[in-house]
């Protein structure tokens, strides 16, 4: 159990602070997490790693030169919110961009997700890394859709050197992405962690079983099969891995291989080192040379009593980058040449520090126009509360309506404080985006925030708008809740009606009457938003309810059709 905190609302970020004060040559507190305590070096890439607390040394322990810039880090197994990944990035970015790095989770890709979008509409430029290396949660070729666990620390450690070697942008995501491709991770758990003030662990292993399968987050294994020696375990490790061990090449593999044996937070050291040296065993009996093994706590579920097995299958190029220096709190190797002499931060970025661009006047016409949708916005969402949740509680958990009544007031107050303070359409747009997130929360809240913001990317704070312009900032809008969300047209959710929406509304516009063409995609959009009364969910909140959602439309397609119609309205 977690014996030791204060009040457990405040755990992670008690855990933050002190992680800063005792490693302060290496980290300083930022709103949402940690960077550097010395500045990125002008034009360098930032890479900014991140994902819920509980898993130390990830992310906050790997944060210095040769590693990360910086970390967000969210509650305690819970993605950091899009604010707080917003404000790491910002205090990292130093004119090289920046690489959102964490492990492929849903809250993660969202969360990441939609500061992504506000860094972009600000003139930043994103990739974005889901680590993805854990075998069992998905097949061999949907390696990209695995879930990330302790693969995180080799793929961010080489795109770290790489960036610390002189890679841009380009080079570094490269690299990251072909460090993700050679990583395989396979666990198992004997008991699960317990959150701090909690009375019990998340979940139980039957006694003489292990959980096969887990996931860093408390997540029990895929299955439950009898407890083995410490020899049988790791024999079954490697087997797994290796199954997926990729053929060697002239220049490429040749049989050398990053190997981590991880624990989860109970199986100590010596424990581990039993395991190893099976696993190293095994390893030379299958002709692959160990390079630079790691065995501890790398990538920690607070007290889960398991072990995971990580193999990254090296080429010349991920070898060199795996054995280059770094110097993090948790991470030391060789000598950082130069990186003491990087003067140390005196100036961080705030939230709300940040000046209105001065804007046009033909900008903040259009601006007042925008302010005057997003009023109309949360008046209707005000008047659909009640159906809204109504239809919830049956599709989904409850809380539509509330989020979207909470998320468009929170917009239309902040568009009219930016109009107050003179600010143009684009910035209108992205603060309204921002608020509507921070104030619905949830999975509704982070896309319509997304939304806006990607809409005001459309939008020049220097110029006025055109039919074509309200368009494409709708379109842009969708775009970014289709990627963000991830979900497909029948999977019960937004997009069953967001989808048809944008496809009719490309076919509608002729380039004069922006309204017209929204009403008819409007109705296109009910109808698909009704419709979806007969799907059984298969994402979201939903998606647990199975057979029982079918009969009712799904409330996140309703809302979307709903404003839409109104827009095309307003705008008439």
């Amino acid at each position: 159990m977690t014996y030791l905190f204060n009040d457990p609302a405040a755990f992670a970020a008690d855990a933050v602070q002190g992680l800063a004060l005792s490693h302060p040559d290496h980290v300083a507190v930022v709103h949402g997490g940690v960077v550097r305590a010395t500045e990125t070096p002008a034009g360098q890439p930032a890479l900014v790693i991140g994902g819920g607390s509980g898993h130390y040394p990830a992310f906050a322990g790997w944060v210095g030169p040769g590693m990360g810039h910086g970390a967000p880090c969210g509650n305690v197994f819970a993605s950091p919110s899009a604010s707080q990944v917003y404000s790491v990035a910002r205090n990292a970015e130093n004119g090289g961009g920046v690489i959102l790095g964490f492990g492929n989770y849903a809250g993660d890709v969202l969360h990441f997700g939609a500061a992504a979008e506000k860094l972009r509409a600000e003139g930043i430029d994103v990739r974005i890394i889901k680590v993805s290396d854990d075998i069992v949660s998905n097949t061999p070729e949907n390696h990209r859709d695995r879930r990330g666990i302790a693969g995180d620390l080799p793929v961010f450690k080489i795109a770290g050197a790489a960036i610390e070697a002189g890679a841009d942008l380009d080079e570094a995501e490269r690299l990251a992405w072909k460090a993700n491709d050679a990583t395989r991770s396979f666990g198992v758990a004997f008991d699960g962690p317990t959150l701090p003030g909690a009375a019990g662990a998340l979940f139980h292993v039957p006694e003489g079983q292990m959980g096969v399968g887990l996931g860093i987050h408390g997540e029990p294994g895929v299955r439950d099969e009898p407890i083995g020696t410490a020899d049988e375990i790791a024999t079954m490790l490697v087997e797994g891995v290796l199954a997926e061990q990729p053929e060697r090449t002239e220049g490429g593999y040749q049989g050398r291989a990053a190997v981590l044996v991880n624990g989860l937070g109970t199986v100590k050291h010596e424990e581990l080192f039993v395991v190893y040296a099976k696993v190293a065993e095994l390893l030379e009996t299958a002709g692959i040379t160990p390079v630079r093994p790691e065995v501890g706590e790398l990538v920690t579920s607070l007290d889960m009593a398991g072990l995971s097995l990580t193999l990254v299958f090296l080429d010349e190029e991920l070898e060199q980058h795996w054995l280059a220096p770094v110097d993090t709190p948790a991470l030391h190797r060789g000598a950082m040449t130069g990186a003491a002499e990087r003067p140390r931060r005196t100036v961080f970025w705030e939230a709300g520090a940040d000046e209105i661009p001065v804007a046009s006047s033909e900008s903040r016409e259009v601006a007042g126009k925008v302010a005057g949708v997003l009023d109309l916005f949360a008046g209707v969402c005000a008047r659909e509360e009640a159906e809204l949740g109504r239809i919830d509680a049956i599709a989904g958990d409850g809380d539509h309506g509330q989020g979207m009544a909470y998320g468009s007031k929170g917009a239309a107050a902040a568009a009219r404080q930016a109009l107050e303070d003179g600010a143009g359409a684009r910035t209108l747009l992205v603060r309204a985006g921002e608020a509507w997130s921070e104030s619905a929360g949830g999975t509704s809240g982070a896309l319509w925030g997304a939304a806006l913001i990607a809409a005001g990317a459309v939008y020049d704070d220097q110029a006025g708008a055109e039919a074509r312009t309200v368009v494409d900032a709708v379109d842009a809008g969708i775009d970014a809740i289709q990627r963000l969300g991830g979900a497909q047209v029948g999977d019960k959710t937004m997009v069953d009606a967001a989808a048809p929406f944008r496809e009719e509304l490309a076919k509608a516009f002729t380039g004069a009457n922006a309204a017209e063409a929204i009403l008819q995609a409007a109705e296109v959009a009910r109808e698909a938003a009704d419709a979806t009364a007969e799907i059984t969910a298969t994402l979201g909140r939903a998606r647990v309810l199975g057979e029982k959602s079918v009969g009712t439309p799904d409330p996140g397609a309703i809302s979307f059709s709903i404003l839409m119609r109104e827009l095309g309205r307003h705008l008439s």
